[in-house]
């Protein structure tokens, strides 16, 4: 089994055509941005909105590890002790909790997935794995996974930072059409401390998935404080026409934080409050830079 946060159906922006995105359940980078941070967490854990909490004292009642307790008007929840069980989750009338994280075995979630075929085949769509990082998950799992959705005829796309073992990509690469590979930048001391990792894995990654023959769609998340400039626009051309990588298509992806009001239900921080997305005239001037050195493909967006 796996665990898994979310099935995201009819989506337009996560590869070709309309998609069913899963996203799994953990992730070894610590991006700053993370739009996803309830992924994070290789197991299950509990969100909630504390700012909306009336005090009913439900969850305090029925906890049963102690972990919320009623202080005023508001529970509050010692995340030390919660085992995300999920029954404080049941009694909030408000259902303001809820646990990030569903198992789902292969046949569970295909079954899930093939509800949608006839999107997939009148669009020319199909499924895209993310995350977290779906080649961080148990590659047992994702194997059985995408084999079964290549016996049915459903075209696979993995959505990936690159931060996982090769051998897992080797794995997936028979049954999976295109990877979504995210560059950040190619500083690894700039990515040491925006990602909480360096880039040598993922670098290396992708100059195998490009040798081996995969479909690579390059996606670069701009942020004017960490990319978003000419300079190093033109160290990521640099870099694959340098290493050769076949890149099918080039998505520059401009910073936004619409993930930032997770982090409160998450109990955690969120770091990217002062970043900034390169305006638009700035966004077409990078997409200039790649099309006059080659690239075809390149959009703004997803």
């Amino acid at each position: 089994m796996s665990l898994i946060t979310n099935i995201q159906k009819y989506s337009i922006h996560d590869g070709d055509g309309i998609r069913t995105t899963v996203f799994f359940k953990g992730c070894r980078l610590r991006c700053v941005w993370c739009h996803n941070p309830e992924t994070q967490s290789f197991k299950k854990e509990l969100l909630y909105d504390s700012e909306k909490c009336v005090g009913c004292g439900g969850c305090a009642a029925v906890c049963p590890n102690g972990a919320v307790k009623m202080s005023g008007q508001k529970a509050v929840t010692d995340r030390a002790k919660c085992t995300a069980c999920g029954i404080c989750a049941d009694y909030c009338n408000r259902n303001l909790r809820e646990i990030a994280g569903k198992e789902y075995t292969v046949n569970e979630l295909v079954k899930e997935l093939r509800k949608d075929e006839m999107f997939y085949e009148e669009s020319g769509g199909g499924v895209t794995l993310s995350g977290g990082e779906v080649m961080a998950a148990d590659i047992e799992f994702v194997e059985a996974l995408v084999k079964k959705l290549y016996h049915y005829g459903i075209s696979v796309t993995i959505d990936t930072c690159g931060h996982a073992p090769y051998e897992n990509y080797k794995r997936i690469l028979p049954y999976t059409d295109t990877f979504l590979y995210d560059i950040k930048t190619l500083d690894t001391e700039r990515h040491k401390k925006y990602m909480g990792a360096g880039n040598e894995l993922i670098l290396e990654n992708l100059e195998k998935l490009s040798r081996d023959g995969a479909r690579i769609y390059i996606r670069i998340p701009v942020i004017k404080e960490v990319n978003g400039n000419e300079e190093a626009m033109k160290a990521m051309i640099r870099y694959l026409q340098e290493k050769n990588i076949h890149a099918a298509r080039v998505n520059l992806l401009p910073y936004h934080n619409t993930g930032s009001g997770k982090y409160l239900k998450a109990g955690m921080r969120y770091e990217g409050a002062d970043m900034h997305a390169p305006d638009r005239e700035e966004m077409n001037h990078f997409v200039e830079l790649f099309r006059k050195a080659g690239f075809q493909d390149v959009k703004i967006g997803g």
